[in-house]
C-alpha cells in the first residue's frame, strides 16, 4: 500500500515560525493547480501500480482552495490512480476557513479527515505567532466540523512559546481534551533562520527558546494526554487507541509515497526525490511536461539511517533484526559503546530485539538518533 501527498503552497499570511514553502499571493493559483494536475498524470507510474491507501493535502493551507480547485485535483487523481482502497483522505485546514459550506464541500469531494492548525487557544500567543484566527474561531471550527459529520479530526498545538509560567499551555491542553478529538499533534516552537522569528532573534528582539521551559511543557504534554486516554505513538503525535494517522504512520513505517507539487518529497524505498521549491519554476517546468525534481539514490548506510530516523521516534521502535536482514547492519556491534552509554543514562532500552526510547530519551530523540547513525 502507498500514499500520495499533495503540497498546496498558499497561505493567507505568513506565520512567524514557519519555514515551509508557501506564497501569500494567489495570483498563480489557477496555473499551479493545472500544473499539479499535470504532474499527477506524469507521475502515475512512480508507485509501480501499488494500491493507494492514503491521500494527504498539506501545505501551505489547502483549505484556501475553492470547490473548483479541489475538483480538478481529485479528478486528476482518479484518472491516474486506483483509489478504491483509499481509507484516509486528509486535508490540512486553518480555523478561519472552516465554514459550514466549505466543510460540506470537503465531505462531498471525499475528504474524511481534517488536520486543523490551531496552535494555541490563547489570543496573545496566536497574535505573537501571527496566526490569522482567534481562540474563539479555534473552538468553533472544531464544533462545526463535528456537526458536519467529521469525526476523524486532528488538531495541531505548539508548546515552548515564551511566557512567565505554564498556565497558557495547561489551558491549551485542557481545551484540546475537552474538544474530544481523536488525534492531537504537538510541536515545540523552533526558530528557523529564514523566518520572522529568525530575524527577530538575530536583532535581539526575540530571546532563544528556553530548552528547560520547553522540556517541562513536553513532559506535561505526555502526562496530561496519557491521563486523558491518548497514546503517544510518535514523539509529536498522540491518538486515542487505534486512531493513528494512517498517512503519517506509513511514513514512519517506510511505505512508499508520491509527493506532488512544489517542494513535495517522494520515496519508493530505493530513492528519494524532491521537487523545486519555487512556484513559478514549478509551473514553467510542467508547462514543458517536465517534472522539476532532484533524485537521490540511497546508499546502504543512508537507507539504514532513514530507517533509524523514522522508526526510533515511534512506539513500535527500531527492529534490530530488520536492521540486520534488510540493511546488513549489526547495530549492537557497530554502536556498542554508544548504546551502552545511552542505556546507562536510561535514554533507551531493548526488548525482543527492538530498540525503544524511554520517556526521558524522547526529550533527546534527535541527538540520540544522530549518535546511532552510520
Amino acid at each position: 500500500m502507498a500514499g500520495i501527498y499533495i503540497h498546496i503552497p498558499f497561505c493567507s499570511q505568513a506565520c512567524h515560525y514557519c519555514d515551509f514553502h508557501f506564497s501569500t499571493s494567489l495570483k498563480l493559483k489557477s496555473d499551479l493547480i493545472a500544473s499539479i494536475c499535470h504532474e499527477i498524470t506524469l507521475q502515475k507510474g512512480y508507485l509501480n501500480n501499488e494500491a493507494i491507501e492514503t491521500v494527504y493535502l498539506g501545505g501551505g493551507t489547502p483549505s484556501l482552495l475553492d470547490e473548483g480547485d479541489l475538483q480538478q485535483v481529485f479528478g486528476a487523481l482518479k484518472e491516474s490512480f486506483e483509489l478504491t482502497q483509499v481509507a484516509e483522505v486528509t486535508l490540512e485546514a486553518n480555523p478561519e476557513d472552516l465554514t459550514t459550506a466549505k466543510l460540506d464541500t470537503f465531505k462531498k469531494l471525499g475528504v474524511n479527515r481534517l488536520s486543523i492548525g490551531i496552535q494555541s487557544f490563547w489570543d496573545e500567543h496566536l497574535r505573537f505567532m501571527n496566526r490569522s484566527h482567534s481562540s474563539s474561531q479555534a473552538l468553533k471550527c472544531v464544533e462545526l466540523a463535528q456537526k458536519a459529520g467529521f469525526e476523524n479530526i486532528s488538531i495541531d498545538l505548539i508548546y515552548g512559546v515564551p511566557f512567565r509560567d505554564h498556565s497558557v499551555w495547561q489551558n491549551d491542553l485542557k481545551k484540546a481534551i475537552e474538544l474530544n478529538v481523536p488525534h492531537i499533534s504537538a510541536y515545540c516552537l523552533t526558530i528557523e533562520e529564514k523566518t520572522a522569528f529568525g530575524q527577530w532573534q538575530k536583532t535581539g528582539k526575540l530571546a532563544p527558546i528556553d530548552d528547560h521551559f520547553a522540556a517541562e511543557q513536553f513532559e506535561m504534554l505526555v502526562s496530561v494526554l496519557e491521563s486523558a486516554g491518548y497514546e503517544q505513538y510518535e514523539i509529536s503525535n498522540f491518538a486515542k487507541p487505534g486512531r493513528y494517522s494512517k498517512h503519517n504512520t506509513a511514513y514512519w513505517q517506510q511505505k512508499p509515497y508520491l509527493g506532488i507539487g512544489p517542494s513535495a518529497h517522494s520515496y519508493n524505498s530505493v530513492s528519494r526525490q524532491y521537487n523545486v521549491a519555487n512556484n513559478a519554476a514549478y509551473i514553467k517546468a510542467l508547462n514543458e511536461s517536465k517534472i522539476p525534481t532532484t533524485v537521490e539514490v540511497l546508499e546502504a548506510n543512508q537507507a539504514f539511517n532513514e530507517y533509524l530516523l523514522t522508526t526510533l521516534r515511534t512506539m513500535w521502535g527500531t527492529s534490530l533484526e530488520l536492521a540486520g536482514t534488510k540493511f546488513g547492519v549489526d547495530l549492537l556491534k557497530e554502536k556498542e559503546r554508544e548504546l551502552s552509554l545511552l542505556r546507562k543514562e536510561e535514554l533507551l532500552f531493548t526488548t525482543d530485539s527492538t530498540l525503544y526510547l524511554t520517556k526521558k530519551g524522547k526529550l533527546f530523540a534527535d541527538e540520540i538518533t544522530s549518535q546511532l547513525m552510520l
